[in-house]
Protein backbone atom coordinates (compact mmCIF):
# COMPACT_ATOMS: atom_id res chain seq x y z
CA UNK A 1 0.00 0.00 0.00
CA UNK A 2 3.12 2.25 0.16
CA UNK A 3 2.56 3.01 -3.64
CA UNK A 4 -0.62 5.01 -3.63
CA UNK A 5 -0.10 8.39 -4.13
CA UNK A 6 -2.57 11.22 -4.14
CA UNK A 7 -2.55 11.92 -7.92
CA UNK A 8 -4.00 8.34 -8.54
CA UNK A 9 -6.39 9.24 -5.52
CA UNK A 10 -7.72 11.84 -7.75
CA UNK A 11 -7.85 10.33 -11.12
CA UNK A 12 -10.32 7.28 -9.09
CA UNK A 13 -12.12 9.91 -7.52
CA UNK A 14 -12.72 11.58 -10.72
CA UNK A 15 -13.31 8.20 -12.81
CA UNK A 16 -15.49 7.26 -10.26
CA UNK A 17 -17.45 10.48 -10.20
CA UNK A 18 -17.92 10.81 -13.94
CA UNK A 19 -18.26 7.03 -15.16
CA UNK A 20 -16.47 7.27 -17.86
CA UNK A 21 -13.19 7.73 -19.07
CA UNK A 22 -12.71 10.46 -21.73
CA UNK A 23 -14.49 12.84 -19.61
CA UNK A 24 -12.86 11.93 -16.13
CA UNK A 25 -9.70 12.42 -18.29
CA UNK A 26 -11.30 15.84 -19.32
CA UNK A 27 -11.44 16.93 -15.65
CA UNK A 28 -7.87 15.70 -15.13
CA UNK A 29 -6.28 17.47 -17.98
CA UNK A 30 -4.91 14.26 -18.54
CA UNK A 31 -4.92 11.93 -21.92
CA UNK A 32 -7.34 8.97 -21.46
CA UNK A 33 -4.23 6.46 -22.25
CA UNK A 34 -2.98 7.87 -19.09
CA UNK A 35 -5.85 7.68 -17.35
CA UNK A 36 -6.50 4.26 -17.56
CA UNK A 37 -2.56 3.32 -17.16
CA UNK A 38 -2.73 5.43 -13.31
CA UNK A 39 -6.20 2.82 -12.78
CA UNK A 40 -4.66 -0.07 -13.85
CA UNK A 41 -1.38 0.71 -11.50
CA UNK A 42 -4.01 1.49 -8.64
CA UNK A 43 -6.16 -1.66 -9.05
CA UNK A 44 -2.73 -3.60 -9.76
CA UNK A 45 -1.58 -2.00 -5.79
CA UNK A 46 -4.61 -2.64 -3.88
CA UNK A 47 -4.73 -6.04 -5.32
CA UNK A 48 -8.60 -5.75 -6.82
CA UNK A 49 -10.68 -4.30 -9.48
CA UNK A 50 -12.18 -1.08 -8.53
CA UNK A 51 -14.64 -0.90 -11.65
CA UNK A 52 -16.61 -2.89 -14.02
CA UNK A 53 -15.96 -1.53 -17.57
CA UNK A 54 -18.02 -1.60 -20.64
CA UNK A 55 -17.74 -0.01 -23.90
CA UNK A 56 -19.76 2.91 -22.92
CA UNK A 57 -19.27 3.49 -19.31
CA UNK A 58 -17.56 2.21 -15.75
CA UNK A 59 -19.37 1.21 -12.81
CA UNK A 60 -17.73 0.85 -9.39
CA UNK A 61 -17.10 -2.40 -7.58
CA UNK A 62 -18.60 -3.23 -4.48
CA UNK A 63 -15.10 -2.84 -3.45
CA UNK A 64 -14.78 0.26 -5.67
CA UNK A 65 -17.66 2.01 -3.59
CA UNK A 66 -16.66 1.44 -0.06
CA UNK A 67 -12.84 2.36 -1.36
CA UNK A 68 -14.49 5.56 -3.11
CA UNK A 69 -16.18 6.60 0.33
CA UNK A 70 -12.64 6.68 2.22
CA UNK A 71 -10.97 8.57 -0.94
CA UNK A 72 -12.99 11.22 -0.60
CA UNK A 73 -12.54 11.86 2.65
CA UNK A 74 -8.84 11.57 2.39
CA UNK A 75 -8.82 14.28 -0.46
CA UNK A 76 -10.93 16.42 1.22
CA UNK A 77 -8.51 16.45 4.02
CA UNK A 78 -6.31 16.93 2.71
CA UNK A 79 -8.02 19.83 0.58
CA UNK A 80 -8.70 21.45 4.23
CA UNK A 81 -4.93 21.28 4.72
CA UNK A 82 -4.37 23.62 2.07
CA UNK A 83 -7.12 26.01 2.78
CA UNK A 84 -5.42 25.94 6.51
CA UNK A 85 -2.70 27.28 4.86
CA UNK A 86 -4.55 29.73 2.59
CA UNK A 87 -6.65 30.84 5.85
CA UNK A 88 -3.48 31.35 8.08
CA UNK A 89 -2.21 33.95 5.47
CA UNK A 90 -5.30 35.97 5.90
CA UNK A 91 -7.24 38.03 3.08
CA UNK A 92 -8.87 35.86 0.32
CA UNK A 93 -6.35 35.57 -2.42
CA UNK A 94 -5.89 31.96 -4.62
CA UNK A 95 -8.69 29.66 -6.03
CA UNK A 96 -11.90 29.44 -4.75
CA UNK A 97 -15.09 26.99 -6.08
CA UNK A 98 -18.14 28.60 -5.73
CA UNK A 99 -21.36 26.79 -6.62
CA UNK A 100 -24.43 28.91 -7.99
CA UNK A 101 -28.24 27.76 -8.56
CA UNK A 102 -29.32 28.68 -11.91
CA UNK A 103 -32.29 30.56 -10.45
CA UNK A 104 -29.57 33.21 -8.96
CA UNK A 105 -26.53 32.58 -11.09
CA UNK A 106 -27.66 34.71 -14.62
CA UNK A 107 -29.14 37.85 -12.39
CA UNK A 108 -26.94 38.00 -9.38
CA UNK A 109 -23.03 36.87 -10.87
CA UNK A 110 -23.05 40.11 -13.27
CA UNK A 111 -23.07 42.23 -10.21
CA UNK A 112 -21.43 40.19 -7.75
CA UNK A 113 -17.99 39.18 -9.98
CA UNK A 114 -16.84 42.57 -11.31
CA UNK A 115 -17.29 43.44 -6.84
CA UNK A 116 -15.23 40.65 -6.26
CA UNK A 117 -12.59 41.49 -8.37
CA UNK A 118 -12.50 44.80 -7.37
CA UNK A 119 -12.42 43.52 -3.45
CA UNK A 120 -9.89 40.76 -4.10
CA UNK A 121 -7.81 41.12 -6.83
CA UNK A 122 -5.73 37.88 -6.21
CA UNK A 123 -9.09 35.66 -5.76
CA UNK A 124 -9.25 32.89 -8.49
CA UNK A 125 -12.89 32.25 -8.73
CA UNK A 126 -14.04 28.99 -10.48
CA UNK A 127 -18.42 29.10 -10.77
CA UNK A 128 -20.22 26.11 -11.20
CA UNK A 129 -23.95 26.21 -11.97
CA UNK A 130 -26.22 23.42 -10.96
CA UNK A 131 -28.91 22.34 -9.10
CA UNK A 132 -29.31 22.31 -5.22
CA UNK A 133 -28.73 18.57 -4.79
CA UNK A 134 -25.54 18.58 -7.11
CA UNK A 135 -24.26 21.17 -5.27
CA UNK A 136 -24.56 19.57 -2.05
CA UNK A 137 -23.22 16.60 -3.13
CA UNK A 138 -20.13 18.39 -4.88
CA UNK A 139 -19.52 20.37 -1.36
CA UNK A 140 -20.02 17.29 0.74
CA UNK A 141 -17.05 15.82 -1.42
CA UNK A 142 -14.77 18.67 -1.70
CA UNK A 143 -15.23 19.70 -5.56
CA UNK A 144 -16.40 22.91 -3.95
CA UNK A 145 -15.57 25.58 -1.73
CA UNK A 146 -19.04 27.14 -0.46
CA UNK A 147 -22.33 27.47 -2.86
CA UNK A 148 -25.16 29.89 -3.01
CA UNK A 149 -28.31 28.44 -3.12
CA UNK A 150 -32.26 28.78 -1.47
CA UNK A 151 -32.64 28.38 2.30
CA UNK A 152 -32.74 25.85 4.20
CA UNK A 153 -30.77 22.95 3.36
CA UNK A 154 -30.76 21.02 6.67
CA UNK A 155 -28.12 18.98 5.75
CA UNK A 156 -25.66 17.71 8.61
CA UNK A 157 -22.13 19.22 8.43
CA UNK A 158 -23.04 22.43 6.56
CA UNK A 159 -23.13 25.89 7.72
CA UNK A 160 -25.63 28.31 6.02
CA UNK A 161 -25.21 31.86 6.44
CA UNK A 162 -28.66 33.59 5.48
CA UNK A 163 -27.65 36.47 2.93
CA UNK A 164 -31.37 38.19 1.55
CA UNK A 165 -34.90 38.08 0.97
CA UNK A 166 -36.61 38.37 -2.45
CA UNK A 167 -40.68 37.80 -3.48
CA UNK A 168 -41.59 36.43 -6.29
CA UNK A 169 -43.72 37.81 -8.84
CA UNK A 170 -46.51 37.13 -11.41
CA UNK A 171 -45.39 36.77 -15.00
CA UNK A 172 -49.09 36.81 -17.09
CA UNK A 173 -50.04 37.78 -20.78
CA UNK A 174 -49.86 41.25 -21.43
CA UNK A 175 -53.91 41.54 -22.29
CA UNK A 176 -54.15 40.14 -18.84
CA UNK A 177 -52.24 43.22 -16.97
CA UNK A 178 -55.52 44.62 -15.76
CA UNK A 179 -56.94 41.55 -14.00
CA UNK A 180 -57.15 41.35 -10.10
CA UNK A 181 -53.97 39.63 -8.99
CA UNK A 182 -54.95 35.82 -7.63
CA UNK A 183 -54.14 34.11 -4.60
CA UNK A 184 -53.09 30.19 -4.72
CA UNK A 185 -56.72 29.90 -5.28
CA UNK A 186 -57.17 31.75 -8.43
CA UNK A 187 -53.44 30.31 -9.37
CA UNK A 188 -54.67 26.75 -9.05
CA UNK A 189 -57.51 26.76 -11.27
CA UNK A 190 -54.56 28.44 -14.15
CA UNK A 191 -52.76 26.98 -16.67
CA UNK A 192 -48.99 27.02 -14.26
CA UNK A 193 -45.87 27.40 -15.90
CA UNK A 194 -42.96 25.88 -13.57
CA UNK A 195 -39.39 24.59 -13.73
CA UNK A 196 -39.10 20.88 -14.28
CA UNK A 197 -38.25 18.61 -11.43
CA UNK A 198 -35.29 19.37 -9.20
CA UNK A 199 -35.20 22.99 -9.25
CA UNK A 200 -36.00 24.32 -5.76
CA UNK A 201 -37.60 27.21 -7.07
CA UNK A 202 -40.44 24.89 -8.28
CA UNK A 203 -40.71 23.77 -4.96
CA UNK A 204 -40.84 26.76 -3.50
CA UNK A 205 -43.90 28.18 -5.88
CA UNK A 206 -45.94 25.09 -5.42
CA UNK A 207 -45.66 25.23 -1.93
CA UNK A 208 -47.20 28.81 -2.48
CA UNK A 209 -50.10 27.27 -4.36
CA UNK A 210 -50.76 24.47 -1.67
CA UNK A 211 -50.43 22.55 -5.03
CA UNK A 212 -49.35 18.47 -4.39
CA UNK A 213 -46.15 17.98 -6.70
CA UNK A 214 -47.79 14.89 -8.58
CA UNK A 215 -50.77 17.00 -9.64
CA UNK A 216 -49.24 17.64 -13.47
CA UNK A 217 -52.05 17.63 -14.71
CA UNK A 218 -52.28 21.46 -13.79
CA UNK A 219 -48.18 22.31 -14.46
CA UNK A 220 -46.53 23.01 -17.52
CA UNK A 221 -42.72 22.43 -16.98
CA UNK A 222 -40.08 24.32 -18.28
CA UNK A 223 -36.09 24.15 -18.38
CA UNK A 224 -35.45 27.58 -17.54
CA UNK A 225 -37.27 31.03 -16.53
CA UNK A 226 -36.18 32.08 -19.63
CA UNK A 227 -38.39 29.64 -21.46
CA UNK A 228 -41.32 29.79 -18.80
CA UNK A 229 -41.47 33.50 -19.56
CA UNK A 230 -41.80 33.08 -23.15
CA UNK A 231 -44.84 30.37 -23.63
CA UNK A 232 -46.11 33.05 -20.79
CA UNK A 233 -45.50 35.97 -23.86
CA UNK A 234 -47.11 33.10 -25.95
CA UNK A 235 -50.24 33.33 -24.08
CA UNK A 236 -49.99 29.66 -23.00
CA UNK A 237 -50.21 30.64 -19.15
CA UNK A 238 -48.71 32.28 -16.49
CA UNK A 239 -45.90 31.83 -14.42
CA UNK A 240 -43.98 32.54 -11.03
CA UNK A 241 -40.70 33.90 -10.99
CA UNK A 242 -38.21 35.50 -8.88
CA UNK A 243 -37.89 39.28 -8.57
CA UNK A 244 -34.27 39.63 -9.15
CA UNK A 245 -34.85 37.97 -12.63
CA UNK A 246 -37.52 40.24 -13.92
CA UNK A 247 -34.97 42.58 -15.72
CA UNK A 248 -33.17 40.21 -18.02
CA UNK A 249 -36.44 37.64 -18.46
CA UNK A 250 -39.26 40.25 -19.58
CA UNK A 251 -37.40 42.81 -21.36
CA UNK A 252 -37.87 40.85 -24.80
CA UNK A 253 -41.37 39.36 -23.96
CA UNK A 254 -45.18 40.96 -24.05
CA UNK A 255 -46.05 39.84 -20.71
CA UNK A 256 -47.32 41.89 -17.38
CA UNK A 257 -45.82 41.83 -14.31
CA UNK A 258 -47.55 42.07 -10.90
CA UNK A 259 -46.82 41.66 -7.20
CA UNK A 260 -48.64 39.38 -5.28
CA UNK A 261 -51.02 40.48 -2.17
CA UNK A 262 -49.16 40.02 1.35
CA UNK A 263 -48.33 37.83 2.62
CA UNK A 264 -45.86 37.32 -1.12
CA UNK A 265 -44.53 34.53 -1.58
CA UNK A 266 -40.86 34.77 -1.05
CA UNK A 267 -37.51 32.67 -1.07
CA UNK A 268 -34.08 33.07 1.51
CA UNK A 269 -30.89 32.98 -0.45
CA UNK A 270 -27.81 32.51 1.24
CA UNK A 271 -24.10 30.58 1.05
CA UNK A 272 -23.66 27.42 2.41
CA UNK A 273 -20.05 26.01 3.15
CA UNK A 274 -18.95 22.82 5.10
CA UNK A 275 -18.61 23.67 9.25
CA UNK A 276 -15.14 21.79 9.21
CA UNK A 277 -13.86 24.79 6.46
CA UNK A 278 -10.72 26.37 7.55
CA UNK A 279 -11.61 29.45 4.87
CA UNK A 280 -15.07 29.99 7.02
CA UNK A 281 -14.10 33.84 7.94
CA UNK A 282 -12.72 34.30 4.42
CA UNK A 283 -16.15 32.77 2.80
CA UNK A 284 -18.17 34.70 5.19
CA UNK A 285 -16.77 37.91 3.93
CA UNK A 286 -17.55 36.84 0.11
CA UNK A 287 -21.17 36.06 1.85
CA UNK A 288 -21.18 39.56 3.10
CA UNK A 289 -20.56 40.39 -0.81
CA UNK A 290 -23.42 38.19 -1.66
CA UNK A 291 -25.61 40.34 0.30
CA UNK A 292 -24.54 43.64 -0.45
CA UNK A 293 -25.37 42.92 -4.27
CA UNK A 294 -28.55 40.60 -3.73
CA UNK A 295 -29.74 43.68 -1.67
CA UNK A 296 -28.97 46.01 -4.50
CA UNK A 297 -31.12 44.79 -6.83
CA UNK A 298 -33.66 46.92 -8.22
CA UNK A 299 -36.96 45.44 -9.77
CA UNK A 300 -39.90 47.99 -11.78
CA UNK A 301 -42.80 45.64 -10.91
CA UNK A 302 -46.36 47.57 -10.80
CA UNK A 303 -47.72 47.45 -7.58
CA UNK A 304 -51.38 45.91 -8.44
CA UNK A 305 -53.75 45.75 -5.73
CA UNK A 306 -55.96 42.44 -5.22
CA UNK A 307 -58.09 41.40 -2.15
CA UNK A 308 -56.00 39.36 0.36
CA UNK A 309 -56.49 36.04 0.72
CA UNK A 310 -56.52 33.97 3.44
CA UNK A 311 -54.08 30.40 3.73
Amino acid sequence: MNNLTLKQLRYFEALARQGHFGRAADVCAISQPALSMQIRDLEATLGTPLFERSARQVRLTSFGAAFAERVRDILRAVDELGDLARAAKGGLAGQLRLGVIPTVAPYLLPGLLPALTRAWPELDLHLREALTQRLLTELRAGGLDAAIVALPVSEPGIEEAPLFAESFVLVRPQAQADQPVPGPDGLRAMRLLLLEEGHCFRDQALSFCDMAPGRAREVLDGSSLATLVQLVGAGIGVTLIPEMAVPVETRSAPVAVARFPEPQPSRTIGMIWRRTSPLAPQLAQIGAMVQAVGRGQSVAVSPQQAPAHHP
